[in-house]
């Protein structure tokens, strides 16, 4: 198993402050005869003194507030979560293990424990991925690798239905993952603004992939964590429609940040939970696990 010795990255705000001088200088020449025009053009010299030193301060203050641009915004969350070269050496491979809630439409609910397994490529099209999944009546995998995906029950390899196809690239596509390694991937990202929400300071962000699609960004102007994402959708040929997924629980594994919760709602309705038990980076994951038993 792959060891680190990094802290866990600490991410500091720095302050800019401006001084200023205030250039004040006058001549009071005393004459009985006009004392009362020398004191009305003190007071409006005063006054316009004052005045330009507000606009000179606004000034600087505008000058000194500098809007964050979207790829600061971007590479400062790459940072928090444990930076580029960090990432790309502590989470080139790993194990993940938890549980998945799913809350049907009928209002069942259905429970299943899980096992990822993944070795990380120069891109996410360039990933190997594979999913155990474990529930009372059936165990199956989906498996990633060489940008196609296929499913793999009792040793014999099957293709996916539609729904679960899509559902799982959905995870793959709109994720915490495709902001860290949106320049490996050659995705592009926009600033769309700052904003306040339920009582947070917030930077919302686009990233466009490759293939055009969108992700909305909420993240924290204050720890610069991913709290939601959102996007929309459209599966198995239906209108397209809204998605988000929301991240808590966050804790450091090996000198990354994960959260150990994820929320799944669509159209504001919750549909999954998933729970990370245990996540162990930098072990080795035997390729054979990514092969297609039917190639």
């Amino acid at each position: 198993m792959l060891r680190s010795f990094l802290a866990p990255p600490v991410f500091s705000a720095l302050l800019l402050a401006g001084t200023w001088s205030v250039l004040t200088g006058s001549s009071m020449v005393a004459n009985q005869n006009n004392q009362s025009n020398q004191n009305n053009k003190s007071n409006t010299n005063a006054a316009s003194n004052q005045n330009t030193q507000k606009n000179e301060k606004n000034e600087k203050v505008d000058r000194n507030q500098k809007a964050m641009t979207s790829e600061q915004v971007a590479e400062l969350t790459v940072l928090v979560y444990g930076s580029r070269p960090v990432l790309a050496q502590i989470r080139r491979n790993g194990v993940e293990r938890g549980r998945i809630t799913r809350f049907i439409s009928d209002g069942k609910i259905e429970e299943a424990t899980y096992e990822r397994r993944f070795v990380r490529g120069e891109s996410a099209d360039k990933d190997k991925i594979r999913l155990d999944q474990k529930m009372p009546t059936m165990e199956y995998s989906l498996i990633f690798g060489e940008g196609r995906l296929w499913g793999v029950i009792n040793g014999a390899a099957f293709t996916p239905r539609q729904e679960a196809a899509e559902a799982f690239l959905s995870q793959l596509n709109h994720s915490i993952e495709g902001l860290l390694r949106y320049k490996e991937n050659g995705a592009t990202v926009n600033l769309v603004g700052k904003d306040k929400q339920k009582g947070l300071d917030l930077y919302i962000l686009d990233l466009t992939d490759k293939e055009k699609r969108t992700t909305r960004y909420y993240i924290s102007a204050r720890t610069f964590r991913i709290l939601w994402l959102e996007y929309e959708e459209a599966n198995s040929g239906s209108a397209p429609q809204k998605y988000s997924k929301k991240f808590s629980d966050y804790r450091y594994a090996q000198s990354t940040l994960v959260p150990y919760r994820t929320v799944l709602m669509q159209e504001g309705k919750e549909t999954q939970e998933i729970r990370i038990l245990t996540v162990t980076f930098g072990v080795k994951v035997d390729d054979a696990l990514f092969k297609n038993p039917q190639v």
